[in-house]
């Protein structure tokens, strides 16, 4: 550790000074003790007020139920900080009419209270564009104390003593001024960055001239550069020399590459698919044994949703070395097949004809594609056929419409007498065995 007790005490010191004689300004008998008071007595009004108007405020915001959930949000927002709002609007007050009526300098101390309470105000309604609750409480005090030390003219004491604290590691030196400011201007940097790409992304994801694939990929790119930027700016930002996270990164790179092989290889293959657009969001596709509609695509898994609500998160890699079955990947025309049988002694002809009327018949089968009924081959107890047809809406289900067809089949074979042969066996008993066998 490279800090030296002795500078850091004499500038602690040093910062003292001007607080001591503000405070000593403050509490001098005359205008500065009676704006001490005033400052005190609208502490206590703005606690007994905040206590009165919270639960109608509160009321009222659960009564607007149908405001959008931002506006809702704000109002919470603003109701958690109600004693703050009302101290900045009362002190303002009082320090317009003490300056109408005297002079400004007796408003002085009142007028500083006022700015400190306004700029922590604007500092904690900022800070909650930050997502992440850390790192927004660590922003927020930051900024807290540096409106603070500026408001009162100790920011350059303050940045005196915060940076004889440090240690060397090597050529660089690292201060606690420069971890502060490293943290905030990462923070802030991070806050612009994920607003910019939120908007940008709702505005990409809403361009239907650009392919569901291409849109996710766009997506994701925009949102690796944009935070990475943010990291690389707001290091250099406040001078931290990134020459040494090179030699650095490329060691981690290399255990990264024999330890996560199977991370590595997901990843990579999740810019394939979004590349090549094999697969896309909405698509239906079935691999092995499931069967469903691609809800999202991430960089490491396929969120894959089955008709009975089971999600399912297929590694990438599975995708690109399996065969994947997708059912609407050029097109949604999707055509399925159904086999029955019918006996010898009804006329195929009418067969046909009745299975082709049973499944227009059904809703989902496409008229404009009609369906077509061919024999497939003579059985031991059966002529076959394979009824064909289409549908445009796979991720509805198909059992569902093959179980539609195969009931409309039915309902039509037992109005036209139809009749669908089953295997029958007849078993005799003979009363000795050949041979004269006992």
């Amino acid at each position: 550790m490279e800090t030296d007790p002795t500078p850091v005490l004499e500038q602690l010191i040093a910062l003292a000074e001007p607080l001591r004689d503000l405070l000593a300004r403050l509490t001098r008998p005359g205008w500065g003790q009676y704006q001490l008071g005033f400052i005190l007595g609208l502490a206590l009004l703005v606690q007994v007020l905040a206590r009165i108007l919270h639960t109608p405020l509160h009321d009222w915001l659960r009564a607007r139920q149908g405001w959008p959930m931002w506006r809702l949000r704000t109002g919470l927002v603003l109701l958690k900080r109600l004693r703050l709002i009302l101290f900045v609007a009362l002190s303002w007050v009082l320090v317009w009419a003490i300056r109408e009526l005297t002079w400004d300098s007796r408003a002085y101390f009142l007028s500083i209270a006022a700015t400190l309470a306004t700029a922590w105000l604007g500092v904690g309604l900022a800070a909650r564009l930050v997502v992440t609750p850390a790192l927004r409480r660590l922003v927020t005090w930051a900024l807290w104390a540096f409106v603070t030390l500026y408001i009162l003219g100790l920011s350059d004491e303050a940045a005196a003593v915060l940076d004889n604290i440090g240690l060397t590691l090597g050529q660089g030196r690292i201060s606690a001024l420069l971890l502060l400011k490293a943290a905030v201007v990462t923070g802030i940097l991070f806050t612009l960055a994920r607003l910019v790409a939120r908007n940008s992304a709702r505005r990409i994801r809403a361009d239907e001239t650009i392919s569901p694939s291409m849109r996710v990929l766009i997506v994701k790119v925009m949102q690796i550069a944009l935070y990475a930027a943010a990291i690389f700016i707001g290091l250099k930002t406040v001078g931290v020399d990134l020459t040494g996270l090179a030699v650095l990164s490329g060691a981690i790179g290399v255990g990264l590459g024999f330890g996560l092989q199977k991370v590595v290889s997901n990843l990579v293959s999740g810019v394939i698919i979004l590349l090549d657009k094999s697969i896309k969001p909405g698509d239906v596709i079935s691999l092995g044994d499931t069967f469903g509609w691609i809800n999202s695509l991430g960089a490491r898994y396929v969120s894959v949703v089955t008709r009975d609500g089971k999600e399912f998160l297929i590694p990438n890699e599975d995708l690109i070395t399996s065969q994947v079955v997708n059912w609407s990947h050029s097109n949604e025309f999707v055509r399925l097949d159904i086999h029955f049988g019918t006996s010898y002694g009804d006329d195929p002809h009418k067969v046909r004809k009745i299975a082709v009327a049973a499944a227009q018949s059904v809703g989902r089968v496409l008229a404009d594609r009609p369906p077509v009924c061919h024999i497939v081959g003579f059985g031991d107890s059966s002529v076959d056929y394979i009824l064909r047809f289409w549908i445009t809406d796979p991720t509805e289900g198909l059992t569902n419409v093959r179980g539609a067809v195969f009931l409309a089949l039915w309902d039509a074979f037992r109005e036209n007498g139809i009749s669908i042969p089953f295997p029958q066996r007849e078993v005799r008993l003979l009363d000795h065995a050949p041979g004269g066998a006992e």
